[in-house]
């Protein structure tokens, strides 16, 4: 017998070190050759390690949340090769990191950058739970070796206590799906009642605590969060609009839709009067590189949608928004946002917007303050359509109203362009064929 120690590998893009987000084995178990030993996460993307040789784990480095350094001994093995001690190579090329959203706004629908990390923790395919409710075995249940399931359902488990090993899976091949799980912490919240006791109707739990550690995609949502509230200076800035005559338009055109296809949004109407709204005032559609102090103007439009997933927020981007027609760029919208939702976003269509929008949908509310999608400048942010009487015309009239709430980084863009900005968009909008006319 040896022992062979494994450090952490060099994962590419500068990274120093990498945190600790779930371990998938722990001492005295014995794996095999790329079996998957540890998720981490560095600041651009997720990775599964998985063991360089077969053996028995003597010893693991960190915690879940705990930062090692690359070349630092990560997990050291009993192998059954002869000779002395070995050492693992501080890179391994066979690592190969998913990829991770672009960095944008955790505070809320605004913009997720953080999400950013969710997308490349999340597992690539997903096992369809079966119609019926999940079986759920009251008797414990031993798995040998690596229980399968998705990242989202270890974290679910973890943070319930439950192990689950004691879980029997009903997806293909004994894999735990999300149901099994749900099911398993609805029964360790309800114990059976011991022989002979009376059933008692449930009570209130009075001073209990549960202590959730900040870790992965978590604590980059913090970070990021704090980061951008820390070093911009948000000007908000919400707007009234009428959206009458877009919501005529966009019926109007729903009803040319062949049966099946998805119904038209207000969220390409009003990204290509954006697009528009842009033209006169490019110094919105900006990037900030904070290293070198410069601002990157873009001539192309490419917009972030910020889209809930099961994983949280992330921003998907559809580039070159400007050249799109109202079709492609509602196709575009769906395509981007369902990869993202799914966990089939590249790298690539989850970074590089030059500006975000956000649609709370039916969630709307009145008004929002986005918090921006740095290294952005701006965001724009949909509100809740809603029926409202208002004076139109010197008469009162049932109107439907919608609010735009804006962010701009003050310290580039000035409150009158802001605003100058805003309206302009309002006035495309609630002229909605001017959206159509080429610029004279």
């Amino acid at each position: 017998m040896s022992q062979f120690v494994f450090k952490m590998p060099d994962l590419g893009e500068g990274t120093v070190d990498a945190e600790i987000v779930m371990w998938r084995t722990k001492p005295g178990d014995v794996v095999e050759e790329d079996q998957v030993i540890v998720e981490v996460m560095t600041d651009k993307a997720a990775v599964e390690v998985p063991a360089p040789v077969s053996g028995r784990v003597v010893s693991i480095t960190g915690e879940p949340g705990d930062k090692v350094a690359v070349g630092s001994p990560l997990i050291i093995f009993e192998t059954a090769s002869s000779g002395g001690a070995e050492t693992a190579p501080a890179t391994v090329a066979t690592i190969a990191p998913v990829p991770a959203p672009a960095p944008a706004d955790p505070t809320s629908p605004p913009a997720a950058a953080a999400t950013a990390a969710a997308a490349a923790a999340a597992e690539r395919t997903f096992a369809p739970a079966t119609a019926s409710a999940p079986v759920v075995s009251t008797a414990p249940v031993s798995h040998a070796g690596r229980v399968m399931t998705s990242p989202a359902n270890r974290r679910r488990a973890r943070e319930a206590g439950i192990d689950l090993h004691t879980i029997s899976g009903s997806g293909p091949g004994g894999r735990i799906v999300t149901g099994d799980v749900v099911a398993a912490t609805g029964q360790a919240a309800r114990p059976a009642p011991s022989a002979g006791a009376s059933a008692k109707p449930p009570t209130a739990l009075s001073g209990e605590t549960t202590e959730i550690k900040v870790i992965g995609v978590r604590r980059v949502i913090a970070e990021r969060m704090s980061e951008a509230k820390r070093t911009i200076p948000h000007f908000a800035y919400v707007e009234e609009v009428d959206v009458t005559e877009l919501e005529s338009l966009r019926v109007h055109l729903n009803s040319k839709q062949a049966r099946g296809e998805p119904g038209l949004t207000y969220l390409p109407l009003v990204i290509m009067a954006l697009t528009r709204a842009l033209e006169s005032f490019p110094q919105c559609n900006v990037l900030y590189d904070s290293a070198r102090g410069v601002l990157v103007r873009h001539r192309a439009v490419h917009v972030g949608i910020a889209a809930q997933t099961p994983d949280g927020l992330k921003v998907p981007v559809v580039r070159n928004a400007q050249a799109l027609s109202l079709g492609e760029l509602a196709a575009a919208i769906r395509q981007v946002s369902d990869r993202a939702r799914t966990n089939k976003a590249t790298r690539d269509e989850l970074t590089g917007s030059t500006i975000t929008v956000t649609s709370l949908g039916k969630l709307g509310g009145i008004a929002s303050t986005p918090v921006i999608n740095s290294p952005e400048v701006a965001i724009i942010g949909l509100n809740k359509a809603v029926d409202r009487p208002v004076v139109h015309n010197g008469a009162v009239a049932v109107r439907r109203i919608m609010n735009l709430s804006s962010s701009f980084d003050h310290r580039f863009v000035d409150g009158y362009d802001a605003a100058a900005m805003i309206q302009a968009l309002k006035e495309l909008l609630e002229h909605p064929a001017t959206i159509f006319i080429p610029k004279v």
